[in-house]
């Protein structure tokens, strides 16, 4: 007779292993650590999750899956584009400072299989759609509101000016020797420095 699984056993893991690797990262956790914060013995964690990487991805997908059609929202939504600017920061600084280890979980799949990852997270009909905020960039600057540029650039600064601190909090938090607290504190200053700096750079 095949052992049916608790849900509830397997919440209470999941919940577990969520607090240990935002604690830890996915390096320096372990499966005993996981066991331990559930309360459970290592034996049955291994029962619902083989490895430690299954949990992690089993984790970090369905946050991925909760948090990038809210990018999609913001792409598509009829508001201004310093207004979009500033709504896409907020919500990845807010994705961010929730979930640190994300930005490492989407690199570590998009190498591996770019292709299964975006399959995972948007199906096989839904993928990301920036198009409508790419033209609204091409538009404001026929109007002349902003200066002559690539779009694309625009969204690649969005994008690096906001994750890499993330990524590289590890070396930035050691090298400059800041508590967690002040790399938060930091990071919620830029909610207000990045959309400045870039609206600024594009505003005629």
């Amino acid at each position: 007779m095949v052992k049916k699984k608790d849900q509830g056993a397997e919440e209470r893991i999941l919940s577990a292993a969520r607090k240990v690797f935002t604690t830890k990262g996915m390096a320096g956790a372990r499966m005993q650590d996981i066991a331990d914060e559930a309360g459970i013995n290592k034996a049955l964690l291994h029962y619902y999750f083989r490895d430690k990487e299954k949990l992690f991805e089993n984790i970090f997908i369905v946050e991925a899956q909760r948090f990038f059609p809210k990018i999609n929202m913001i792409f598509q939504s009829d508001a201004p584009l310093f207004e979009k600017i500033e709504n896409f920061v907020n919500e990845y600084i807010d994705e961010m400072q929730e979930n640190p280890y994300l930005p490492w979980f989407v690199m570590n799949e998009i190498n591996r299989d770019p292709d299964q990852f975006m399959y995972k997270v948007w199906g096989k009909n839904n993928l990301p759609k920036p198009a409508k905020f790419l033209e609204q960039i091409e538009k404001e600057i026929k109007n002349g509101t902003i200066k002559r540029f690539n779009p694309v650039h625009l969204l690649m600064n969005l994008l690096s000016m906001t994750i890499f601190p993330f990524v590289a909090r590890p070396m930035m938090t050691r090298n400059l020797h800041l508590s967690d607290l002040q790399f938060r504190k930091i990071m919620e200053e830029r909610r207000k420095e990045i959309p400045k700096f870039i609206i600024d750079s594009i505003r005629k």
